[in-house]
């Protein structure tokens, strides 16, 4: 009968090679340091700062003191603010689609290979988005005036009375034509580069087949570039909740018809800078700021999801 030896299996290692513990590398944040760094101080130091100013109220009587979330319901029972939503919303709705199309058009137009003069064209309609937005908000706001722009001009000579597009009825639609303007050509650029992609053997295979142009467009163009259209798409959702550049511009024009509500983002401005309500402007740009990341968040799910 055999005895078992402690001292020999107490303290053996496991059959195999020993286990090596490696030191963590810190290489990595060596990378992506400076990145976060920057981040950190442009981007969430300030959010950080708005919120801490959206939870306090400076009064003319009682200096600055802690609300909480009073703030935030001021906000949302605030006409003037939901105003100006609605305006945004309406904007995004009619304008979006719009300029969107147009830059689509064209850049099928360019991919198909018919059009003369293509890069010349190209360069063309891509020009505008390199004129500063205040620039070409002046521009257009010389045109559109009625007394010494060229809307003005036409009546003169011609002897007719054409609607002013600074009237309050109007204004909207003429900042969508600014934007438009603006924003054709960048858009077109982004669904352009995405055609270039787009296997050339797909084109061959829709050949062979007998598929015509409008078969190959909806069959193969359109579903290869739907991320492009979906970046394209929450860009300029955002774009439309920060619209800014033009009513504060243009307000000079036509005080009437633009308030220092027309926008979200210019009531905040007012807020701030015209009625000293830093605090509750703060709030104001929060609320936009969740508004906004909801509506591009469920544009993002709606045009990445399958079968859409």
């Amino acid at each position: 009968m055999t005895t078992l030896q402690p001292s020999a299996a107490i303290g053996r290692s496991p059959a195999g090679p020993p286990v090596r513990r490696t030191r963590r590398s810190w290489k990595g944040w060596g990378f992506i340091g400076p990145f976060a760094l920057v981040f950190a101080v442009v981007f969430l130091a300030p959010l950080a700062y708005s919120v801490h100013l959206s939870l306090f109220r400076t009064q003319l009587i009682g200096g600055t003191r802690f609300v909480g979330l009073e703030n935030y319901q001021l906000a949302l029972q605030d006409s003037q603010f939901w105003d100006g939503v609605f305006r945004v919303g309406l904007f995004l709705l009619i304008q979006v689609p719009i300029m969107l199309g147009v830059a689509l058009l064209v850049a099928l137009a360019i991919d198909s290979g018919r059009l003369y003069g293509k890069d010349f064209f190209r360069i063309t309609v891509f020009l505008p988005y390199a004129v500063p937005a205040v620039v070409a908000t002046l521009m257009w706001g010389f045109m559109y005036g009625t007394r010494y722009g060229l809307v003005g001009d036409i009546d003169s000579a011609l002897g007719v009375s054409l609607p002013d597009p600074l009237s309050a009825d109007l204004v909207l639609a003429s900042i969508g034509n600014i934007v438009t303007w603006e924003f054709v050509g960048y858009n077109m650029l982004i669904f352009y580069a995405a055609l270039r992609v787009v296997p050339h053997s797909l084109y061959e295979a829709a050949q062979i087949d007998g598929a015509g142009q409008w078969r190959v467009i909806t069959a193969i163009k359109l579903p290869a570039i739907r991320g492009a259209l979906v970046i394209a798409t929450i860009f300029s959702v955002i774009g439309s909740f920060q619209l800014f550049n033009e009513p504060a511009i243009l307000q000079k024009l036509a005080p009437n018809a633009i308030t220092t509500d027309f926008t979200p983002n210019y009531y905040t401005y007012s807020l701030s800078f015209a009625g000293q309500q830093q605090n509750y402007s703060a709030t104001v740009a929060i609320v936009m700021g969740v508004i906004t990341m909801i509506v591009a968040y469920v544009v993002q799910l709606r045009g990445m999801r399958k079968g859409a």
